[in-house]
């Protein structure tokens, strides 16, 4: 396998560890050393071996005295016990702690079973540092400027929340629009706190029938329900470690929302149909679209819940209030489309980059970005013009006043929608918001659209 394994072998009869050290020598990435006593082995630890190979009658101390030593301070070392007993119960007993990887019998077959455990070993410990390598790479990935673009005033202090929150386990409640990266942020904290080698899970509550949620989060014994036909662990324990993200928590239900609030308290779950608890450790992020202040104050989200969840507030500011971020956004989709289809990658004529910094992009990133991928589909030319850039708004008054504007300000989103929607028809736009032509090219003029 290329990489020297190194093998400690346990064992007070010389020449039978001598035999040991024979057949597994045939592997010269194996690099072998013997002992005699557990006190002479445990002084060499050390070293760091990637295994252990210990007989179970040792002079100076058993097996199982030797493993309960090892688990306190060396438990990451797989240890293989090598014995003359055929005690199954003793195997049974020994083989319950996490650091014994097997039981060999001292027999004909002792050699061929020890090479393939010892192989096991080796391929699970290769399969760990590849996760831990990919986590590692996982979690660059998730560097704030790497998934997060922009350099507003309002995205630097997001950072600077961010940062505050990577540092310990405080929950935290994360709002903002419709697609201005909830979720992203999300990851971006678990990723670079110290949970980032543990599970992140995702759970989107608008997404789950109210009947499912309990399961979904909590888990069920098989034959809770129809339909339950083996037992499954919820997503709170699949996220033990880690971070569980609740997206759209507002749209819990209140019912749920008591039994969310106990899990938080007490750090365990009751699986449906079971009346047995679990402890979990998890780091709680919320998100919403919704003011949850306003949710309590109707009496849809519980006041006591909206305080645990509360924690460390972070604000996602909407993409028509960081207009300073549209074109850095814009390069970032464009060189990402590039990379993915493996196509030259495009670039912002001066009329379509004045296009998108008119408009109020009511869908915020998610929408500029899937803006920015058809237009780069559209363009003929590697420069993208004015008309590769076509938007389609859905405006409403709610998207108008989720923001406070002034009324010069709404007075121009709503001039833009209507250009953009009636192909920069003056007259027509005129007609139908009913003012005339001239006030129309003034405002134009002036930069008030």
């Amino acid at each position: 396998m290329g990489d020297s394994f190194k093998i400690f072998i346990l064992e007070d009869d010389l020449w039978y560890a001598e035999l040991l050290e024979h057949y597994l020598a045939m592997n010269p990435d194996y690099i072998i050393e013997k002992f005699t006593t557990a006190n002479e082995c445990i002084k060499m630890l050390y070293q760091k071996p990637n295994v252990l190979c210990v007989d179970y009658s040792l002079p100076d101390m058993k097996g199982d005295q030797l493993i309960k030593k090892l688990a306190n301070s060396h438990g990451h070392i797989p240890v293989i016990l090598i014995s003359g007993q055929q005690d199954i119960q003793t195997a049974i007993d020994l083989l319950k702690h996490d650091n014994v990887q097997d039981y060999i019998v001292k027999d004909d077959d002792t050699n061929e079973r020890l090479w393939k455990s010892i192989i096991k070993i080796r391929e699970r410990g290769n399969l760990v540092e590849e996760v831990e390598q990919l986590r590692e790479e996982l979690g660059k990935k998730y560097e704030f400027e790497n998934i997060i673009k922009g350099k507003s005033p309002g995205i630097r202090q997001v950072f600077n929340i961010m940062q505050k929150a990577c540092s310990n386990n405080i929950t935290v409640s994360v709002s903002g629009e419709t697609g201005t990266g909830k979720e992203l942020v999300a990851k971006c904290i678990h990723y670079n706190s110290p949970r980032s080698k543990k599970p992140f899970v995702a759970v989107n509550m608008s997404a789950i029938p109210s009947e499912l949620v309990e399961s979904e989060l909590f888990g069920h014994e098989k034959g809770a329900f129809t339909g339950a036909q083996a037992r499954r662990i919820g997503k709170f324990e699949e996220a033990n470690k880690g971070t569980i993200f609740l997206d759209e928590v507002a749209d819990m239900d209140v019912a749920m929302q008591a039994k969310l609030l106990r899990v938080l308290q007490e750090k365990e779950v009751t699986r449906v149909g079971s009346n047995n608890t679990v402890s979990v450790d998890v780091r709680v992020i919320v998100a919403t679209h919704k003011n949850l202040a306003e949710e309590v104050k109707q009496g849809n989200f519980r006041e006591d819940l909206y305080f645990r969840l509360l924690g460390l507030p972070v604000k996602l500011p909407p993409l028509r209030d960081r207009k300073e971020d549209i074109l850095v956004l814009a390069q970032h989709f464009l060189e990402s489309f590039a990379k993915e289809n493996k196509t030259k990658k495009k670039t912002l004529g001066k009329e379509a980059r004045e296009k998108l910094l008119a408009y109020a992009f009511p869908g915020n990133v998610r929408e500029l970005k899937a803006v920015i991928e058809l237009a780069a589909v559209m363009a003929d030319e590697n420069d993208i013009k004015v008309e590769d850039i076509t938007f389609h708004s859905t405006i409403s008054i709610k998207d108008l006043t989720h923001a406070e504007n002034t009324l010069k300000e709404y007075n121009g989103m709503i001039i833009r929608h209507f250009l953009e929607k009636y192909n920069d028809d003056i007259a027509l736009v005129a007609q139908k918001l009913d003012i005339g032509k001239s006030t129309l090219y003034k405002m134009i003029k002036r930069g008030d659209v």
